[in-house]
């Protein structure tokens, strides 16, 4: 039996720490620590061996006259902390620094009026000893159930903190169903690294191991975690809390055991659990030293031999291992001498230890596979964004390859707007997400949509925090319509209707500008996400110095814009127009300005009236046939 003891098993740096410091001080007389120092039974008794009594409310030490109570690595509440210092007693605080910090976030964030929510146990002392700390009433929720019932005021503001002990991936998924409801969120992951990284070392030492043993105090919330995750991948798991707690028939032909412990459990239980199974009987001892490898077996080897249709691998066993063309490509036309050579390392897993003939059937495909099923999981569980090439394009979507395994990124799925060919994604290098990742079902989803969405989003809401009305920004026309036209301004389009294209009259937005092409636009209004843009810049309004260029009795020249049976309006300067009424045309009467005028026709005539505030002018070419 191989025995594999994880590296992050046992004590802590937080326990470690409350566990020193009671010992440090159990040579005083009158110690006590409020509430077991740890949850582990033996530790607690040994403790009390050593003259260090438990407490486990405020009536208990408030009869005491003198001595020294310690708090426990979980923390205690606010109130508790101040009556130990106001009965006039020693106080030694042993609390976690990492449960500190979730006392000091909580006092502050409840301080400036947000409702606080504990993901945890809402019995654990470490969570009782949080909602101590919180000037708001706090909500304690711990699974999905709880999240998706959490209620509260559409502009409610939440900070969101957790039990350093809390299980990270539920976590996430609790934090994102909170989200969803679309409060004001600050969130803070307050699990302690060294559980998140005992978490994860448990999972991958459960993954590949034949059975586990997992050492903790019954009442531990985190060596409960570590069991729950163990027993999901590894359904041979066991939970004790010493030696004795083993039965040896349970490990009956156990290739592989892990053994891993809780924050809690000191080093010499776990030492002893070692010891106990490593003294298994020599006979099981020596029947294993003849299972040199076995079926499943992931094998290092040196090629000795290639042939077009196999590979002959030195495995270090008293037979060779065999790699056909089939367990090394999906290709059966592949030609093995193009791939590989005598003297090349590679990896295979073992299909069979005995073929009948006295040979390893090794593959390397199915390896490969669970390589990139393996690196796939990890991804889809840390919601990893990945980077890959699309393999080929079919009817529905893309096909991108992440270490040789296939993604589907569906058609819906690639990009934030309709896509209506996708062939120009061949060969291009997409970042994405997975989303869905079921192996057994060959079904492993992409998604490169919810990335453009938030990059979308992070970079609309940048552009909203430095933009606001009256500024002058660069943007490039992104589209061209009848009624104006749409301003890509990096983060969100803007709106440059036709009105506000000029000071002058614009008639078709399509003969003034070209898609992709750079503006200076001026922001008129911001209303909501929409954008309301203009080139009528102030300083260039032609109206600013027109009483001086346009002022009565100043001869003008200008162009016949248009007509009605009053008079022709003529185009001064493009936003300034002059009225030209019919009888100040000519000295002889005229019935309509058409007989005598054209549209685009140049006209000199007098200015013979001028109001600034109206914006009017009135020309007269019969005055200048006057003077």
């Amino acid at each position: 039996m191989k025995i594999d003891i994880a590296k992050s098993a046992g004590f802590c740096f937080g326990v470690k720490r409350a566990v020193d410091t009671v010992y440090k001080e159990s040579s005083k007389k009158n110690v006590y620590t409020f509430g077991p120092i740890i949850h582990n039974d033996e530790v607690v008794a040994d403790l009390e061996r050593q003259g260090v009594h438990v407490i486990n409310d405020s009536k208990e030490f408030k009869s005491l006259s003198e001595g020294t109570i310690i708090i426990r690595s979980h923390g205690v509440s606010k109130a508790i902390y101040e009556e130990i210092l106001n009965a006039g007693l020693d106080l030694v605080d042993a609390t976690c620094p990492f449960v500190r910090k979730i006392h000091k976030i909580v006092e502050r964030e409840s301080g400036d009026g947000r409702v606080i929510i504990i993901i945890g146990n809402n019995h654990h002392p470490e969570v009782e000893g949080i909602m101590g700390w919180c000037q708001t009433h706090p909500i304690v929720i711990e699974n999905r159930e709880q999240a998706e019932g959490v209620e509260l005021d559409a502009d409610a503001k939440i900070s969101i903190v957790s039990q350093t002990t809390f299980n990270y991936n539920k976590f996430q998924d609790l934090v994102e169903i909170i989200s969803e409801k679309g409060y004001d969120i600050n969130v803070f992951n307050t699990i302690c690294n060294a559980t998140e990284e005992r978490q994860t070392e448990t999972r991958e030492l459960a993954k590949k191991s034949d059975a586990m043993i997992v050492i903790g105090g019954r009442h531990s919330s985190n060596t409960q975690k570590l069991f729950e995750i163990s027993k999901k991948e590894c359904s041979n798991t066991f939970y004790i809390q010493t030696k004795n707690d083993l039965n040896m028939e349970d490990f009956s032909n156990i290739g592989m055991l892990g053994i891993t412990a809780g924050a809690s459990t000191p080093n010499n239980i776990i030492k002893e659990v070692h010891e106990s199974m490593a003294e298994m009987s020599f006979d099981q001892m020596l029947e294993e030293s003849f299972k040199t490898i076995r079926n499943g077996e992931v094998v290092q080897g040196t090629i000795i031999d290639v042939k077009e249709d196999e590979i002959i691998l030195n495995i270090g066993y008293k037979a060779d291992g065999i790699i056909s063309r089939n367990e090394y490509s999906n290709d059966q036309n592949l030609d093995l001498t193009t791939v590989a050579k005598v003297g090349d390392e590679m990896e295979a897993k073992v299909l069979n230890v005995n073929d009948g003939e006295g040979q390893v059937l090794l593959t390397y495909k199915r390896l490969k596979a669970e390589k990139g099923n393996k690196r796939l999981e990890e991804a889809f569980n840390n919601h990893e964004v990945l980077k890959a090439p699309v393999a080929k394009v079919l009817d529905g979507g893309l096909s991108v390859v992440v270490e040789d395994t296939r993604v589907f990124i569906p058609a819906s799925l690639v990009s934030d707007t309709y896509e209506k060919n996708l062939k120009k994604y061949d060969g291009q290098e997409i970042e994405f997400v997975i989303t869905e990742f079921n192996p057994r079902k060959r079904r492993i989803i992409g998604d490169r949509k919810q990335l453009l969405v938030a990059e979308k989003k992070a970079k609309q809401e940048a552009l909203f925090e430095r933009i606001e009305a009256g500024m002058t920004v660069e943007g490039t026309v992104k589209n061209v319509t009848d009624f104006g036209a749409f301003i890509d301004l990096g983060g969100a389009d803007g709106l440059l209707h036709i009105s506000e294209m000029s000071w002058g009259r614009v008639e078709n937005p399509k003969k003034v500008f070209t898609v992709g092409e750079k503006l200076n636009v001026l922001i008129k209004d911001i209303q909501g996400e929409k954008i309301a843009l203009s080139l009528k810049f102030p300083e260039t309004n032609p109206w600013l110095h027109a009483d001086e260029k346009y002022a009565v009795g100043n001869e003008v020249t200008g162009k016949v814009a248009r007509m009605t049976d009053f008079g022709a309006f003529v185009e001064l300067e493009p936003g300034v127009d002059a009225l030209l009424h019919v009888s100040q045309i000519a000295k002889e009467h005229i019935e309509k300005p058409s007989d005598v005028l054209k549209v685009g026709q140049e006209v000199t005539a007098k200015v013979v009236d001028f109001k600034k505030d109206d914006r009017k002018i009135s020309l007269s070419i019969k005055a200048l046939d006057n003077e």
